[in-house]
């Protein structure tokens, strides 16, 4: 089977498992079928159904109003188990990063921007009941403070539930206790103002450059990798981005082509991918000119990839 046919095949089944689990999204990929990864499984713990999701897409799309497909029943529960994502529902922006919780509808639109790979875990509450105990439907939206003591618990209950054993589903009375208790929480630990000003204040710290860093190291194979995505994806200026970098006498563009670099020269010396092309060691970091990639390495190591590739190896077999 084809790399492309097996990349067809795994799209297909991820929209398929998504929509069966979480309703009617569209999926836009970051790159290429090949590469990308899209994964759902669900399970029963504590009587609850949870779901964990696990992709690198480009972005999962959810259009409003579509009373065709959307499902009005239930309120989802996301705790980022990895990876970084920025939501957006109704206009309102939210930035999750691993171990954040996060309350979103099930009806309305809603984009999930993952940054690079992502997995997240999601439970299921009643929205008939969520709704009522928030006081409305206007609120069904928000980050969960771990400031505040319901909030912490809440991250407790979430990451309990995710590290517990699988079980089946006869533990309808211990589900509907969980169920209760998780909404009986949600009214207290819901942030105020969860626009995307409080997040845009939030990236704003000392941590951003590195969250920057590790945003582009997860997306390293993306060809379209650029700093107008990149901003787009972080929901800071273009200008905020390149400044980030001239703090450090560097620039944006010129990390990306290091980190690339540096990831194709690991491959050229690993032994165990001696096979596998200079061409197609220099795509899959996001090279799409091979010349181009040639002379960049030339310049950065000093030798060609073929040389470079050459005496590595041979030294770790002297070595040996």
């Amino acid at each position: 089977m084809s790399m492309h046919q097996i990349g067809q095949d795994g799209l297909e089944t991820w929209n398929r498992d998504l929509r069966a689990t979480c309703g009617h999204f569209e999926t836009e990929l970051a790159f290429n079928r090949a590469l990308f990864i899209g994964q759902v499984s669900n399970y029963f713990r504590g009587g609850l159904s949870l779901a964990n999701l696990r992709t690198n897409a480009g972005c999962i799309k959810r259009h409003s109003p579509n009373p065709d497909h959307d499902d009005d029943q239930d309120c989802l529960l996301v705790s980022q188990r990895s990876g970084y994502s920025r939501i957006t529902q109704n206009g309102l922006s939210i930035q999750l990063a691993p171990g954040e919780l996060l309350l979103m509808d099930s009806v309305g639109s809603l984009e999930i921007s993952p940054f690079g790979l992502i997995e997240h875990a999601v439970l299921s509450l009643s929205r008939q009941d969520v709704s009522r105990k928030l006081g409305g439907e206007t609120r069904t939206f928000g980050k969960i403070s771990s400031r505040k003591a319901c909030g912490r618990m809440l991250h407790v209950l979430m990451d309990q539930l995710c590290k517990d054993t699988p079980d089946g589903e006869g533990a309808a009375g211990e589900g509907e206790a969980l169920q209760n208790a998780f909404v009986s929480l949600l009214s207290s630990a819901l942030e105020q103002g969860t626009g995307s000003d409080d997040d845009g204040v939030a990236l704003q710290g000392s941590h951003l450059r590195s969250y920057v860093q590790k945003v582009i190291d997860e997306s390293l194979s993306q060809p379209g990798l650029s700093p107008v995505g990149l901003a787009n994806r972080l929901n800071i200026s273009v200008r905020h981005l390149y400044r980030l970098f001239e703090e450090q006498d560097d620039s944006v563009c010129r990390y990306i082509q290091r980190a690339r670099l540096k990831r194709s020269a690991d491959d050229l010396t690993n032994p165990f991918l001696r096979d596998e092309s200079i061409t197609s060691i220099a795509y899959k970091w996001g090279f799409t000119d091979s010349a181009h990639f040639s002379r960049s390495f030339k310049k950065q190591f000093e030798l060609s990839p073929k040389e470079f590739r050459a005496s590595r190896l041979q030294v770790g077999q002297g070595v040996a």
